[in-house]
């Protein structure tokens, strides 16, 4: 065949491509692009890996250095043709199949893509002009065919699948990512779909509640057995609940086809094995975040040499009453300098532990940064085990540095900016560091608003604070 036949074939988007065909081009074209996107990232003297399709990179868009513009450009442009002949592709094989055009949205959400690839490469054709096979091939005998018990199979399978696949992730991997947050909840919402409609049709509503219930359950039993705490699994709400009702309208959209009933079982098997797959190569991945600041500030009605010296060491805090701090978030104590000037020693208490904070700039009354040489956890987990200690309390939030500026206004006032640089690696990054930085934000103004306070008190002032 002429290649300008081939590129012709691949680029239309009119008739159907059989599963065969899609798995395997589909396959190619991901190997190709693999290829290229290597190459392309050496010439810039970056390297590249399958999971950087996902987290490209540690900046938003907005704050891309000048260094890396020029290559996200060049990949953008590289990435223009993939993308239309895959969703060329993946029209095609939905049409073929009997499925809503409207699941060609699911090509562009990172993880979820990979597991719809898997979805379309194993559903059946649809028949021309009738039923693509005679009636009903069942799933399994095992399972029952009543509304209420199919959806109690649904539920409790994938919930228990989903509490297995979160322990490979966390305790087997040690992996807080893509695979766990992303692809993780929508494969619940899916799986537990597909055992729902194994009969016979349900409705779109019914499909939804399933799956969310599905992987609330999962969570319920990740909170039983002791993997996970109620903090987290709260943040991660926002995100899972979307995504499993997501997948659980598209596995409303697969046993609603004109073409029912058709045997799961293999998209059952193909998507739990591809799920576990998924995390191994994300976990394989050698990634780093990027440590990235967060800044709050007051303005003090005092002095910057007031202010200076409760930077440097301030007494004990009254106790916690933001509600955030009593769900066992960790916040500061008091603060105690081990020497002076650079080199001397900061140790902050928290909740959980000391900072230990070497002083790196001393320059009074303008600069106060430090190093962070070691850290608490950075919570307490609830849980009704009593005292749980998942692996994300040990590094995956770190700081790596902080300051304290202290800028000199009219009026013997001071803005006080306290500033931390801090990596995270839970993923997807954009996610999580929204909950991190407004965690920050809160232990920074705790401190700062204290600072206010003891400094307009040295001077027999009291003015509010402007955070």
């Amino acid at each position: 065949m002429r290649f300008d036949r081939v590129i012709k074939r691949l680029a239309t988007w009119r008739g159907t491509i059989d599963r065969r065909t899609y798995a395997a081009v589909g396959a190619a074209l991901i190997a190709v692009k693999y290829g290229l996107d290597r190459a392309l990232a050496a010439a810039f003297g970056r390297t590249w890996s399958y999971v950087d399709y996902w987290s490209p990179s540690a900046y938003a868009v907005d704050e891309l250095p000048a260094g890396e513009r020029g290559f996200f450009v060049a990949l953008l442009a590289l990435a223009i043709p993939f993308a239309l002949v895959g969703l060329s592709l993946t029209i095609r094989r939905l049409r073929d199949a009997g499925l809503p055009l409207a699941l060609v949205a699911l090509f562009f959400v990172p993880v979820v893509n990979l597991v719809f690839f898997v979805v379309l490469s194993l559903a059946p054709p649809r028949a021309a002009g009738g039923p693509e096979r005679p009636p009903a091939v069942r799933a399994s005998r095992a399972l029952p065919r009543s509304r209420f018990a199919s959806a109690l199979a649904g539920i409790v399978l994938t919930a228990l699948l989903g509490v297995a696949l979160a322990a490979l992730a966390t305790e087997g991997l040690e992996n807080y990512g893509w695979g766990l947050f992303v692809g993780l909840p929508f494969c619940l919402g899916l799986l537990s779909v597909l055992v729902y409609g194994h009969d016979e049709p349900r409705s779109a509503s019914s499909c939804v509640w399933v799956g969310v219930l599905a992987t609330a359950l999962s969570s319920v039993g990740l909170l039983l057995t002791g993997l996970e705490g109620a903090i987290c699994l709260v943040m991660a709400l926002p995100l899972s609940a979307p995504l499993a009702a997501l997948g659980a309208l598209t596995g409303y959209a697969i046993q609603r086809r004109d073409t029912r009933p058709f045997d799961t079982r293999p998209t059952l098997c193909g998507v739990a094995l591809a799920l576990p797959l998924l995390m191994g190569v994300e976990d394989g991945a050698d990634r780093r975040p990027v440590a990235a600041p967060v800044t709050s500030s007051v303005v003090i009605d005092a002095p910057p040499e007031v202010v200076w010296r409760h930077v440097v060491s301030f007494s004990e805090l009254p106790a916690a009453r933001e509600a955030i701090f009593r769900t066992g978030i960790a916040y500061p104590i008091e603060a105690r300098m081990e020497g002076r000037g650079v080199g001397a020693v900061r140790r902050c208490r928290f909740s959980t532990g000391d900072f230990v904070e070497p002083i790196t700039v001393w320059d009074e009354p303008r600069l106060l940064r430090f190093s962070v040489r070691s850290q608490p956890p950075p919570m307490r987990e609830l849980s009704p085990l009593g005292d749980v200690h998942p692996p994300h309390l040990d590094g995956f939030l770190r700081s790596r540095q902080g300051q304290f500026r202290l800028i000199r206004l009219r009026g013997g006032r001071t803005l006080l900016r306290g500033t931390t640089w801090y990596e995270n690696r839970m993923w997807p990054a954009a996610y999580w560091r929204g909950w991190s930085d407004e965690l920050i934000h809160r232990i920074h103004l705790r401190v700062l608003r204290h600072v206010e306070d003891l400094s307009e008190r040295s001077v027999g002032a009291r003015a509010p604070g402007n955070g």
